[in-house]
């Protein structure tokens, strides 16, 4: 540790000034009563431009993103490239759906995609099972953000051999994170984006110019990940694709596209936009954080030219590919830019962990909370209750990380995309039309999830000696089929998901089983900012505020 001093000092200073500006934001754009969950929860629903762009790519482009692709890339080679492809193609495919999701829910104020569902198919039971849906994936995926600042500490050598030595720092981090979240509510990672993003780009431009001219070249880059993966005994290794796993990027990179907006934090970031001209105008300019993507993948080629080796992992003789680009930082730069890259690393985990925290506290306060526990609850308790669930949900994270193999809990992340795919038909299909059933909905949210998990425990995974959940690649001879290829089981519990929905919906139909009434209209999916029927929402919302 002694080795990393400066790299400790920067990384602390930074760390604990994004920290005081956290709590700091709960007086940014402050409103005259936060005891609201659309204050403290969605921000006021007034963020504009270029808030929502910073706030919604910090939210999608994690501290476990710029180190868990790279050592993909690192590990795999092209096959780790999936990344770039769906960041690529989700702007345009969610670019109307958005915008309709923001109207229909700024009209009836709806804080979470279980409200809307709620509203729109007149089943609390949909809403719940969507609520929970989003819950069940939203919390690995906030462990793993810790896994993004453990490889850094463990890179300084802040480690050690107990388990709350070693975890220790992620803790106290995390018990700050939960402080000023807890305080300062959406506002705080809104505000503490701005620092986030600015270091990641800076970091990874210098990265991309400094590391080409000193490791020879792209050629040379190139080259050496070539020879590297020529030499490996696995057959899917390489710079290229191979028939093999052609199918299981395609279909990787499809279903993870359509599942990153179906998240809770997505979603929430999307509806703390001030109107629909901010998400359209953000979701044509977000693919500028795909071009960042696609050269921070590109350090796992880096940092196998410059002859990187990854620490040794929990286990014995096993490595930790995480550490990879936070050891190539060491390696190839000097100590005061290395602890700038380590803390744009460490603050990037703050962003997305306070969202999701924020995203799981809003589906349990409304759709579990409000419409089963209490359901007279006033806008404060709603609130109170919220900010009370947020701290739970950051513990739960990290006990992920101090009682699970950090391992496990990547490929609980897997697992948390299969499982938010299958919400697609009622929230996604919802917002076009009402044919589906509810009934046929559950049936079909059912099925896929049934599907996916036997799918997922099918899979083992050789490098953790696992024999079930191991990862999300499928093969194809499992299904009876004459293949080595493999595909990605959300895409297909999905699609198994819509179809079973289908034919539910043709049989409760012609049972004439009884579907509900749609609270919406169609003009709810046209409202924007200045919709006289919001403003008439707004001053009485105001007046409720008021009043308690």
């Amino acid at each position: 540790m002694s080795d990393h001093i400066t790299e400790i000092v920067i990384f602390t200073i930074l760390f604990l000034v994004v920290s005081g500006m956290g709590f700091v934001a709960s007086r940014w754009r402050a409103p005259q009563d936060m005891a609201h969950l659309d204050e403290w929860g969605l921000g006021g629903r007034s963020f504009g431009g270029w808030i929502t762009w910073f706030l919604v790519g910090g939210d999608l482009y994690t501290a476990y993103t710029f180190v868990a692709v790279p050592a993909l890339m690192f590990g795999a080679g092209a096959a780790g490239f999936f990344a770039v492809p769906y960041t690529v193609i989700i702007y345009p495919l969610f670019f109307l759906i958005l915008i309709r999701l923001w109207s229909v829910s700024h009209r009836h104020g709806f804080v979470t995609p279980a409200d809307f569902v709620r509203t729109r198919f007149d089943s609390p039971t949909l809403a719940l099972v969507v609520a929970i849906t989003g819950i069940m994936a939203t919390m690995p995926y906030i462990a793993l953000q810790l896994i993004g600042i453990e490889a850094v500490l463990k890179t300084m050598g802040v480690t050690g051999e107990s388990t709350l030595a070693r975890h220790l720092p992620i803790i106290i981090a995390f018990a700050i994170l939960a402080a000023y979240t807890y305080q300062s509510g959406l506002r705080a990672p809104a505000l503490i984006a701005f620092v986030k993003d600015t270091l990641i780009y800076i970091v990874i431009l210098v990265a991309v110019l400094w590391l080409p001219y000193k490791l020879g070249g792209w050629n040379a880059i190139f080259d050496a990940a070539d020879a590297k993966f020529q030499a490996s005994p696995a057959p899917n290794d390489g710079i290229l694709l191979n028939a093999n796993n052609q199918m299981q990027y395609i279909t990787l990179a499809l279903g993870s596209a359509l599942a990153l907006f179906l998240y809770p934090h997505s979603i929430t970031g999307v509806l703390a936009s001030r109107n629909r001209g901010v998400i359209k105008r953000n979701m044509s300019a977000l693919p500028a954080y795909s071009l960042l993507l696609g050269l921070i993948a590109l350090l796992g080629y880096m940092a196998i030219a410059a002859g990187v080796k990854p620490l040794p992992g929990a286990k014995p003789g096993s490595v930790d590919s995480n550490t990879v680009v936070p050891i190539l930082f060491d390696q190839q730069f000097p100590a005061w830019f290395t602890g700038v890259a380590f803390a744009a690393i460490g603050i990037g985990a703050l962003v997305p962990a306070a969202i999701m925290s924020i995203a799981a506290a809003n589906l349990f306060t409304r759709n579990i909370y409000k419409e089963y526990l209490r359901k007279d609850a006033t806008h404060a308790q709603e609130a109170n209750v919220a900010k009370i669930t947020s701290l739970v949900v950051k513990i739960g994270a990290v006990a992920c990380i101090v009682f699970l193999d950090p391992q496990f809990s990547i490929d609980l992340q897997l697992i948390g995309g299969v499982i938010i795919l299958q919400t697609a038909p009622a929230v996604v299909l919802g917002l076009y039309t009402r044919w589906l059933h509810r009934g046929a909905l559950v049936a079909g949210w059912v099925a896929g999830m049934a599907l996916g998990a036997w799918m997922l425990w099918q899979i083992p995974n050789a490098a953790t000696g696992r024999k079930h959940f191991g990862g999300s690649a499928f093969p194809l001879s499992e299904f009876g089929l004459d293949s080595t290829r493999t595909i990605y089981v959300g895409f297909v519990a999905v699609l198994a998901n819509a179809l079973v929905a289908v034919l539910v919906t043709l049989a409760l139909r012609a049972a004439k089983v009884a579907e509900g009434v749609d609270g919406t209209v169609p003009d709810d999916y046209l409202a924007d900012e200045g919709d006289p029927r919001i403003e008439r929402e707004r001053a009485g919302t105001v007046d409720n505020i008021s009043s308690t």
